[in-house]
């Protein structure tokens, strides 16, 4: 999975997805996460270094971000920095260290003008002093708005979350706060990462891999996937409504069968 910087800026409205305005809200996904693979192959077949991708992949980002705002869909999750990541080239890592910086410095004024709130999830121990203290200032600048809330997964990886959770259980237990026998999926569920935030009801990965690289593995678990060949930095409006599409379109069960499902949707209408 590639590492990625990430920098937002909004258009206008003129590209909304053709069948919007025929679509039910609820129909829609409240929360999408991508993981955003296939800058460095781009910038490969470009002829350019790797850095030259993570670079271009930014406007991708800031055509998702804007199409999930106008679509009215509540979290947006990028997969931006995985804990794997530190492994890369010791060059590639500072240099994506040192744009993340820039990003927060620059870019959050106008998350925080189009009322967008923005998270930091991860394990933020491994980062500079500096980086934490921008990043807990631009968390802070954005905490009250309401548009969206965009997730930027960063030294993140699934089973961290997971550990993490399980060890919060653990102390509780210790300090007599818990009993073990009320750790359910429910009380676990409310230490994983973005817990407060609607559940995911869909991942996206760009690249043509196959496979979900250690992201989100508990909030996943219902989640539809949808895989492209399409590169990151060629990820687009006409890209992620086909996403959509294929969302809307499927048939979810959550363990029940389809008759169940539609008696469900019958008695909705009635």
């Amino acid at each position: 999975m590639s590492s990625r910087l990430v920098i937002i800026k909004f258009k206008d409205r003129s590209h909304r997805m053709t069948a919007e305005s025929q679509l039910k809200p609820q129909s829609l996904p409240q929360h999408v996460a991508i993981i955003m693979d296939g800058n460095g192959r781009w910038a490969q077949r470009q002829g350019k270094p790797r850095v030259w991708g993570h670079k271009k992949g930014v406007e991708a980002v800031r055509r998702s971000v804007s199409f999930c705002r106008e679509l009215g869909i509540k979290s947006l999750t990028l997969f931006a920095f995985s804990s794997e990541n530190w492994r890369r080239p010791e060059d590639e890592v500072s240099t994506l260290m040192q744009l993340f910086l820039m990003v927060l410095q620059s870019e959050v004024k106008t998350l925080h003008k189009h009322n967008v709130r923005l998270k930091i999830v991860g394990d933020l121990s491994a980062f500079s002093d500096k980086l934490r203290a921008n990043i807990d200032k631009a968390e802070q600048l954005t905490a009250a708005n309401t548009a969206l809330t965009l997730n930027i997964a960063a030294n993140y990886g699934g089973r961290w979350d997971m550990v993490n959770a399980a060890r919060a259980l653990a102390t509780q237990v210790q300090q007599g706060t818990l009993a073990v026998d009320q750790i359910d999926e429910q009380t676990f569920a409310q230490q994983v990462q973005m817990h407060e935030q609607p559940e995911l009801d869909l991942l996206i990965r760009t690249g043509g891999d196959l496979r979900i690289s250690n992201f989100l593995l508990w909030q996943a678990a219902y989640a539809e996937f949808w895989f492209t060949e399409t590169l990151w930095p060629d990820f687009d409006q006409q890209v992620f409504s086909e996403a959509i599409a294929a969302f809307v379109n499927r048939e979810r069960r959550f363990g029940c069968t389809g008759e169940q499902i539609r008696q469900l949707a019958m008695l909705g209408k009635g």
